[in-house]
């Protein structure tokens, strides 16, 4: 199973001023395969150690000494590290601090030795760690599940993901590839990206048995909920989990959660759902121009989920009767999809932050699913779940802006309107011109791609 990521890890390989590599990303979204397939590609040896199955192991790391620490691994598992030629992946490190503190001694003493370190509760130790986290020591990537482009790759539809990737504005794009795509992309709803929930699929085409899967890694993450503290705090976590499932695109009000629970309770739910990269919170921001954080507003966000197929699957949707789905919640699909899609189309170093804008104001309230930074521009974008629909919000944010330039993300074909008039209704607006770039919901990963 290709993914993308796998061409970054390369890059890192022949760089010359390359640091250990920390994996970031939720529960099995397959970093362990990811690292162990590059691994066997490109090394000549390799030694994978996992701290959490062997907590023996933690102790080799105290004495912070990587030449000992390399002697002693060698010596039990009689696998050679050499410069260059090896690569040491350290499994599940947030189970030992002091493994997360030696990766400095190695920079600094073994530059040249490659190692990649990863972990799913990875996040939370990096916020308690008590040693000195080595700043300027490691770099990060970040992974995900899969997206829509490696999906259709690992479906064996290598010409459907060309047809996107190779495809520029202005262009036609075929009806029946549209089509054709547009059925795998209704699928994807429904599979998600999870890798198991995938290979199930690919290999079964059997959507009950995407099911199992999906319930299997669900009950997993809700034993992970007893690694976060008391059994109230556990109770919340649950309850934050399943609404998020069903209020992806809604602003976030605590009295819907819990009547009881504080806000402050809450909240710290939240963060401790997003460090484990469950949850992704798009943040409202007031920003036009960059730097987009400028006007963010923490404590105002709505939730998306770390896998659309996953959402599904806590929403209780039948994979048996997809094509009957309909209301708001293909709405609430849609907006989760581009979500995980912008948030996988950035480079694989950066960590994603997402943002929409609102104007609560009389007789004026609108609201912008996402704005997207897209080289040095921010760029609003409306997701709609099907081939129509109003454009009244992206009016006001453009006439109130003084911008010239919207996305529209949705289920017709791509097309791109130049100089088209529209009224915001706003006062001492008028009429204004803007351009409006359209296009299926399944190029979202690509538009970082477009010279917009």
């Amino acid at each position: 199973m290709y993914r993308n990521i796998e061409k970054y890890l390369n890059q890192w390989r022949l760089n010359p001023r390359k640091k250990p590599l920390m994996l970031r990303g939720a529960r099995q979204v397959g970093k362990t395969y990811l690292i162990d397939v590059f691994a066997k590609k490109k090394y000549k040896h390799y030694l994978k150690i996992n701290l959490e199955q062997n907590s023996q192991l933690r102790d080799i790391f105290e004495s912070k000494q990587p030449n000992q620490i390399i002697n002693d691994l060698t010596s039990l598992y009689q696998i050679p590290l050499y410069d260059n030629e090896s690569l040491l992946f350290i499994d599940e490190i947030q189970t030992s601090p002091s493994a997360i503190a030696a990766l400095r001694y190695f920079y600094e003493e073994r530059p040249n030795l490659h190692i990649i370190v990863a972990g799913s509760l990875l996040d939370h130790t990096l916020n308690e760690i008590k040693y000195s986290m080595p700043v300027g020591r490691i770099e990060f990537a970040y992974m995900y599940p899969l997206n829509f482009s490696e999906f259709l790759l690992a479906l064996g539809e290598a010409g459907l993901e060309t047809a996107i990737t190779q495809y520029s504005i202005g262009k036609n794009f075929s009806k029946l590839l549209h089509q054709k795509i547009s059925e795998y992309l209704r699928l994807y709803f429904f599979i998600g990206g999870m890798p198991e929930a995938v290979k199930v699929y690919a290999e079964t085409k059997n959507l009950i048995e995407v099911k199992k899967v999906h319930t299997s890694i669900l009950t997993s993450i809700e034993y992970d909920f007893a690694k976060y503290g008391t059994r109230k705090q556990q109770e919340y976590l649950n309850e934050v989990l399943h609404y998020c499932a069903n209020n992806i695109g809604r602003k976030v009000k605590y009295s819907n959660i819990n009547k009881i629970a504080g806000s402050t309770i809450l909240k710290d739910t939240f963060r401790k759902l997003e460090m484990s990269r469950i949850v992704h919170l798009v943040h409202h921001t007031k920003s036009s121009q960059l730097p987009i954080t400028q006007y963010r507003n923490k404590d105002v966000f709505k939730p998306l989920f770390m896998d659309i197929g996953l959402v599904c699957s806590l929403a209780k949707i039948k994979l048996t009767d997809l094509r009957n789905l309909t209301g708001d919640f293909e709405g609430s699909l849609a907006e989760q999809f581009v979500g995980q899609e912008l948030i996988t189309g950035s480079d694989f170093f950066i960590e994603e932050k997402l943002h929409y804008w609102t104007r609560d104001a009389k007789n004026a309230n609108a609201e912008i699913d996402y704005l997207h930074q897209i080289g040095n521009t921010i760029f609003p974008i409306e997701v709609k779940a099907g081939k129509r629909g109003t454009l009244k919000s992206m009016h006001v944010y453009l006439a109130e802006k003084g911008k010239k330039q919207g996305i529209r993300l949705n289920l017709d074909l791509p097309s791109y309107g130049m100089n088209l008039k529209a009224n915001s209704n706003l006062p001492n607006k008028g009429i204004f011109e803007y351009n409006l770039l359209s296009l299926p919901l399944y190029f979202a990963a690509k538009l970082h791609t477009f010279d917009l």
